[in-house]
Parts: structure tokens; sequence; C-alpha cells
């Protein structure tokens, strides 16, 4: 297993990942980092903004970027939509 960070952005506001996360495989990667994004939309709500620009940003430990995936407002609905039936 592998220790990742997953950093969220939208080119000039930052959420870091200073602990990571343990993982294992690029399936993992991306399922991961599609829990961070829609941890922070839920954590900073509606009144962020648009969400368009923000993207999760997963690195290793020697700092090098190995995964770039992008907040989807629409998974998120569908989520809270499944969780709410």
């Amino acid at each position: 297993m592998t220790r990742y960070r997953f950093h969220c952005t939208n080119g000039s506001e930052c959420i870091l990942d200073a602990e990571g996360t343990l993982l294992r495989g690029p399936a993992a990667l991306a399922r991961h980092a599609r829990a961070v994004a829609e941890a922070a939309m839920r954590s900073l709500g509606a009144g962020a903004g648009d969400w368009a620009e923000w993207r999760v940003s997963v690195h290793d430990l020697t700092g090098r970027r190995v995964w770039v995936e992008p907040f989807v407002t629409q998974d998120l609905s569908r989520h809270e939509a499944a969780l709410a039936a």
C-alpha cells in the first residue's frame, strides 16, 4: 500500500491533505478522490459557489501528481438522492 495526499483546488483556493491516505491501485485512487470531492462539497456547502473549476489533485509522498479528478456535482446529487430514498 502507498500513502497518497488528496488536495482540492480551484486554482486560487486550496484544501490541503497533510495526512494522506493509504491505498492500493489506481481504481482505489479514483474512488477515494471522488469521495474527497463529495466530502468537500458537503462541508463547504452550496454557498461556496461554482464547483466546475474544482479538482482533486492526488500526489504521492514525493510530491509527484499521480491523478486528477474533477469535482462532479451531478454525481453528488445522485448520491444524496440515493441516501434519501
